[in-house]
């Protein structure tokens, strides 16, 4: 009866879904679109004229949030503009920051193309990454100037490049980690005082094999000295989560280590920074990996898979991606299962030229974009709420709540196949296994379905065990009753 009502639910609901309004979409099983209502509404879309500003963004590239802050790298002008986010969802200018105080240090105070900032909760010092100063510039909340971050000198560290530090964060201990253009061995990791220690999560190594086999065997030295080094790929992006691991992005990678889950266009570090991202999406490849879209073709002459431009961790650990490719945002939960996706390329509200960076203040998100030269806010709708609030739910052992929440995201899309996961991971924590078997189930979920599966066996060999060893010995003591029965025929027989 129970797997008749939730058919009935999914096939009642799975029209609603199909006429959803906007442009969010999920995948299913068999990574097919499915259309999905929206989990995200455009709040408002802000340029330079509506924040007050007298003098446009020009090519604003980076993107920060601190409390109720927000910060704009408005690079091509050298500043970074201070907005504060209000309680009824509205941005109001407080400063422009060009200059901080030299506080007797023979240092240029001015900035070259700031392209990321950071600041650490623990002191509230900042980070700033300015680039063409080729420094890490640390000041301390009133703009005073501690000291800077410049190029390594270190054997480890390659010559002859302009050190150009594109994107910084920092952990508790106040250790910055950057991001330099042409630096490809990772992440630049110095100590509080500015002391470079090392490099931290460097890529693997990829390339294509044909042009192995070719650079090795075939190729004269002219074409191997003409022909591109096998080099670790770069990190586009990078943010430090609540739990002080790092999450990276990678948009150089072929199509093929895409999807063989070679590339790992997102990662989250550990600190070996070995990549420890969690990917148990569900799908009929073995799982849906966080890769952004899972088909692609070339229409409006876009092509190729997502490239990640900036990746936001909320404080539920959800992490969100902007896609540069077609500008889309996809949201992941910390098991790899995507939640949303919207967005694309365009001039209409939610939409972008070119995707620079994405940020959040609590459950909104904020996207930059670079070529539009504007900011845009999105607020999650009553759906997006939901979701969020089963998944905080789970993670805080309300599994009766989970399973309730769930149940109300159903009624607003009864194809969303995180729900039916949901209620059934709530079901087996609370030790409802064949309830949690029919949810899982429905979603061919079979990962989840066989863990249910062998605690619902268990249970019920132990609800039953003694009825089992009573019918044993009945079998064996008939067994060998008719064996007796049998031997004194035959001996009788004898006679």
């Amino acid at each position: 009866m129970k797997k008749i009502a939730l058919f009935v639910i999914s096939t009642l609901f799975i029209c609603a879904s199909l006429f959803a309004k906007g442009d969010s979409y999920i995948y299913d099983y068999w990574g097919e679109v499915e259309k999905s209502p929206d989990m995200y509404r455009v709040s408002s879309v802000m340029y330079a004229s509506d924040l007050g500003l007298d003098v446009s963004l020009k090519n604003p590239s980076g993107l920060f949030c601190y409390k109720n802050l927000v910060y704009i790298l408005d690079s091509d002008n050298n500043r970074i503009i201070e907005l504060e986010y209000t309680a009824d969802k509205t941005l109001v200018f407080r400063r422009v920051i060009d200059s901080f105080n030299a506080n007797g240090a023979d240092v240029i105070t001015t900035f070259n193309s700031p392209k990321d900032m950071y600041i650490n909760p623990e002191d509230e010092t900042i980070f700033i990454a300015d680039t063409n100063n080729s420094r890490v510039v640390k000041l301390d909340k009133d703009l005073n100037y501690l000291l800077s971050f410049v190029e390594p000198d270190d054997p480890t560290y390659e010559k002859g490049k302009t050190f150009m530090p594109e994107k910084v964060v920092t952990d508790v201990k106040g250790r910055a980690y950057v991001l330099a253009k042409n630096v490809n061995k990772g992440f630049i990791k110095y100590e509080y005082d500015g002391t470079f220690t090392s490099f931290y999560g460097a890529s693997e190594v990829t390339y294509n094999f044909s042009d192995y086999l070719w650079k090795k065997y075939f190729s004269t030295r002219a074409q191997r000295e003409q022909m591109e080094q096998f080099v670790p790929t770069e990190y586009s992006n990078a943010y430090i989560d609540s739990t002080g691991f790092i999450f990276a992005t990678v948009k150089t990678f072929s199509e093929w280590d895409l999807r063989s889950d070679k590339a790992k266009p997102i990662r989250r570090l550990n600190a070996l920074g070995k990549d420890i991202l969690v990917k148990n999406g569900i799908g009929s490849n073995g799982g849906n990996l966080p890769i952004g879209d899972l088909m692609w073709g070339n229409a409006a002459g876009i092509k190729g898979p997502a490239r990640f431009a900036d990746v936001t961790v909320l404080d539920n650990e959800v992490y969100v991606v902007i896609d540069e490719t077609r500008g889309r945002i996809f949201g992941y939960d910390n098991q790899g299962y995507l939640l949303y996706a919207f967005g694309g390329k365009g001039n209409i509200q939610g939409y972008f030229r070119t995707p620079s960076a994405i940020e959040h203040c609590g459950r909104d998100l904020f996207v930059l974009d670079s070529q539009g030269c504007s900011l845009t806010v999105f607020t999650p709708t009553d759906l997006g709420h939901l979701v969020y609030n089963a998944t905080e739910q789970y993670a805080e052992g309300k599994y009766d709540d989970a399973a309730d929440t769930w149940s109300e995201v159903l009624l607003q899309n009864g194809t969303y196949d995180l729900a039916y996961v949901g209620i059934g991971k709530s079901y087996m924590r609370q030790k409802k296994y064949k309830d949690a078997m029919d949810y899982f189930g429905l979603k061919r979920d079979k990962k989840n379905y066989s863990k249910a599966f062998q605690y619902y066996r268990k249970e019920w060999i132990e609800a039953n065990i003694g009825w089992i060893i009573i019918v044993l010995v009945v079998v064996v003591v008939a067994w060998l009753a008719s064996r007796i029965v049998k031997r004194l025929k035959w001996e009788m027989a004898d006679l």
